[in-house]
């Protein structure tokens, strides 16, 4: 067995950051900017109202109180989108909504609150104000040569909003990586249809598909291929033509003899590892030969994933390939396992391939209180139990088992919200304090 250490570092090793590409910022949430941004503008443009209420002078407003306010005549309004008119004298105001352009001879405004009508054309202020009284000035925010965010950013809502805020219409990013995820197997059925015999429903690949869309990537089903040496060669090459990196499960555990490790051994860079880790031991991870230079072309079926184009042309923002090879995760068979296999090494290469930042590869990481006994004993592997971790009134993580710990208890899997990190060595006795990945 290997370290999982060891085992991470080569996984990493070969998983580098796609090749930056232009995207529409409707296309860009959550891909991570490769040139830093500098405001051109001035954010907001204009001087212009925060509040709804009556734009004046503030030396007209002096000694306002409710007791005795101050009436000023009403010329106008002016609404967001507006002109900036009219512009108020002496003893005049504008009514204005929030938004909209300050008029030049102004330089406060009260709110709404604090007039009352008087008619149509006069108004009192029962409050003083002071110059720049709600008010929010031209370049308040945002001047041009600020800067405003840098590469290496993860583009959020906010993110989107200012590029929007400074006519950006496009920005240049590490793209979402393709990954095709595909399943063998002869035994493995689809659908609602009773089992004959020695049959199973394909649990692990809706999983994974779901656990790579979870991780940023766009997933790219690359469904289910009978034992057959031909079929499975056929879908891995065509899968490395059209996706940035592979994932299958099974067949990955020494002395097996599956179509999957043949056709990998044969076409690929391979490495069979048995990691010391529980479960999740067996991995195999490598590189098969990638698409020639040039854009990719994504044929894709009907079910496309997003940003997929179903007319053979690239989905904006797809990777352009080059004379690359493709990284290929093989999972275990058993599904808690393969779950188990992509949270400690496919999600974090694939996160590397997208550009993100060693801190965010992984799920965030705690300290936790074991509230009960965590089962386990000394067998040379670092052990990952499924838990329900709660953040208590006492400021702490605790954490208590979600139910079987078997590789195959997808009941457990479900139920729970974390793995507990259980080092070699005897169980885990009430109170001691266990590193938990808080994995939703």
């Amino acid at each position: 067995m290997i370290d999982l250490g060891e085992a991470r570092a080569f996984v990493l090793g070969a998983c580098s950051a796609l090749p930056p590409v232009r995207l529409p910022i409707a296309e860009a949430l959550g891909c991570v900017v490769t040139e830093a941004l500098v405001s051109t503008d001035l954010v907001p443009p204009f001087d212009n109202t925060a509040v709804d209420g009556f734009a004046v002078r503030a030396a007209d407003t002096v000694g306002a109180t409710d007791s005795s306010p101050v009436r000023l005549r009403v010329i106008g309004t002016i609404r967001a989108g507006m002109a900036p008119e009219p512009s108020p004298g002496p003893g005049e105001a504008v009514r204005i909504m929030t938004g909209a352009p300050m008029p030049s001879g102004a330089d406060a405004v009260v709110m709404v609150e604090h007039s009352t009508a008087i008619g149509q054309d006069e108004v009192d202020l029962s409050v003083e104000a002071a110059p720049g009284q709600a008010v929010r000035v031209a370049g308040d925010d945002l001047r041009p040569g600020d800067p405003v965010f840098p590469a290496g950013d993860v583009l959020t809502a906010g993110h989107l909003g200012v590029l929007a805020t400074l006519g950006v219409t496009d920005v240049m990013v590490v793209p979402r990586a393709r990954v095709g995820v595909l399943s063998t197997g002869d035994e493995l059925v689809d659908g609602p249809q009773p089992l004959q015999p020695g049959q199973i429903r394909d649990s692990n690949r809706r999983t994974l598909l779901g656990l790579v869309e979870q991780a940023g990537c766009v997933a790219v089903d690359l469904g289910r291929i009978p034992d057959n040496e031909a079929a499975i060669t056929a879908a891995i090459e065509q899968g490395a033509l059209t996706c940035d990196a592979l994932i299958s499960t099974g067949g990955v555990s020494m002395g097996d003899f599956d179509f999957v490790k043949v056709v990998l051994g044969r076409i690929g860079e391979m490495r069979w590892m048995q990691v010391a880790i529980k479960p999740a031991k067996p991995l195999a991870f490598g590189t098969v030969p990638g698409p020639p230079p040039g854009p990719r072309v994504s044929p894709l079926p009907a079910s496309s994933p997003r940003g997929a184009s179903d007319s053979g042309t690239p989905p904006a923002g797809a990777s352009t390939g080059s004379a690359c090879r493709v990284p290929v995760f093989g999972l275990p068979g058993n599904p808690v396992s393969s779950v188990v296999s992509f949270e400690l090494f496919a999600r974090p290469g694939l996160r590397r391939m997208m550009g993100r930042a060693d801190a965010d590869l992984d799920r965030p990481r705690v300290q936790a209180v074991a509230d009960e006994h965590l089962g386990r004993r000394p067998d040379g592997k670092i052990h990952f139990a499924r838990v329900v971790c709660t953040y208590e009134a006492d400021g702490r993580y605790h954490v208590v088992s979600a139910g079987g710990q078997g590789s195959h208890h997808l009941s457990a899997l479900v139920g729970s919200n974390a793995l507990a990190v259980l080092p070699d060595g005897d169980v885990i006795e009430p109170g001691a304090v266990v590193e938990v990945l808080l994995t939703s």
